[in-house]
């Protein structure tokens, strides 16, 4: 599965459609930006971080993304370096 605008709405708890625009952009982005630090772009893993990241964005605290997910992202990295 790959996460979509229903999955961050649902993470959200968003109900309505004003900034579906505005979350798009942020999906997309945090996708590009999950996959450039971790090398994985499907699975589980991904769609947590991608909406987690998501959720940091939208509450204007990305800068705290990393610190508190620093261990998940290492953790992806290495399984998806072991994989190739």
């Amino acid at each position: 599965m790959t996460a979509t605008l229903e999955d961050v709405k649902a993470h959200l708890h968003i109900f309505h459609s004003v900034e579906d625009d505005y979350l798009r952009s942020l999906l997309e982005q945090s996708a590009i930006a999950v996959e450039t630090m971790t090398g994985i772009d499907k699975g589980p893993q991904f769609d947590e971080l991608v909406l987690n990241r998501v959720r940091f964005a939208y509450n204007d605290k990305l800068d705290e993304f990393e610190s508190r997910y620093q261990s998940v992202l290492l953790n992806a990295s290495l399984k998806n370096l072991e994989g190739m």
